[in-house]
């Protein structure tokens, strides 16, 4: 019986000692520490196009020309991104002829993609320019079609990142290095329509600041209307000459793709400099052809065998498509 009593105590003794124990390591273990959240990522720019593999050819273009850093900061650009089909079909197909591109071009080539601001599809304008990150202008318009830069389009708009936004196209947008004028200078086919903005005074116009669009008749059409050489051109009245080059001219950037839904005739000297004077006319369009409105003559057609030589070919000042005949 007292062995008995004996070991009821030590267990008592051993219980109350465990519990003294257990309370006193609860109440000396430090608190556990509570695991973070984690923040996700920003995705930005250059980590959309890098996680994309649609986009590989934009992306070493993006690293050649030492931009990768701009486009993974803070901002809040507009990045215009032609995928890896718009890379090919302008002849840069691997990621060793993307890299053949000097760092400046490169550079000037993913600048001029690029804004500033953050502009969705909804707000871009029924036609404007627009200034890039490289200084140039870029003519954007928005019509039926879909929303367009240089005639481009928009074939996914509205890809909302963490430093702007992205819209998708299929071409590569090259930056333009002539004027309007500079391009007739240096295309001996419009050596006629040369001889006539020179003659109307225009030459400066043409060569300076704007948004226009000119529609440039061939030496052939100048010579159908009765003007056989810049001799002739340089001969005749020079107020009917103006007249003739300021009904090829408009005041705002209108490129094949807003041709077609264009469905009000277009004032061609509402934003021409004061100085430029002459009748206000209109033009009106029917698809690619194009007329003076109200004139009996037959329609002039836009030469459209060449995207970028016969039609919506960029300048710095605007967008230029060669027709077949003077608008009189």
């Amino acid at each position: 019986m007292k062995i008995y009593q004996t070991i009821q105590k030590l267990l008592f003794v051993t219980a109350i000692g465990t519990i003294v124990t257990l309370s006193s390591c609860k109440k000396d273990d430090p608190a556990p520490t509570p695991v973070p959240t984690p923040v996700p990522a920003p995705v930005t720019i250059a980590s959309y196009v890098s996680a994309d593999t649609s986009f590989s050819l934009l992306l070493t273009a993006v690293k050649k020309a030492g931009l990768a850093s701009t486009l993974s900061g803070a901002g809040t650009f507009t990045v215009f991104a032609p995928n890896n089909a718009a890379f090919r079909a302008a002849g840069l197909s691997t990621d060793a002829l993307v890299n053949t591109l000097d760092t400046a071009t490169a550079r000037a080539i993913i600048l001029y993609h690029a804004l500033g601001t953050k502009v969705a599809s909804s707000a871009v304008p029924a036609s404007d320019a627009v200034t890039t990150l490289n200084t140039k202008s870029l003519f954007a318009s928005s019509n039926t079609n879909g929303v367009f830069l240089n005639g481009v389009k928009v074939i996914v708009a509205n890809v909302n990142v963490d430093n702007g936004i992205i819209h998708v196209i299929n071409a590569v947008l090259i930056p333009p290095t002539k004027t309007i004028a500079g391009i007739a200078v240096g295309d001996t086919t419009f050596s006629i329509l040369v001889a006539a903005a020179s003659r109307a005074g225009l030459v400066p116009t043409l060569s300076g600041a704007g948004k226009f669009t000119v529609f440039a008749p061939t030496n052939n059409a100048f010579r159908a209307a009765g003007f056989a050489s810049p001799a002739a051109i340089t001969a005749a009245d020079s107020a009917t000459v103006r007249k003739i080059v300021l009904a090829h001219v408009l005041p705002t950037n209108v490129f094949a793709s807003d041709l077609s839904v264009v469905v009000a005739p277009i004032t061609n000297t509402a934003n021409l400099p004061a100085s430029t004077g002459g009748t206000q006319q209109t033009l009106s369009f029917a698809g690619t052809s194009v007329k003076i409105t109200g004139s009996t003559a037959t329609p002039a057609n836009i030469i459209t065998a060449t995207p970028s030589a016969t039609f919506n070919i960029v300048a710095t000042n605007g967008v230029v498509h060669v027709i077949d005949k003077v608008l009189l």
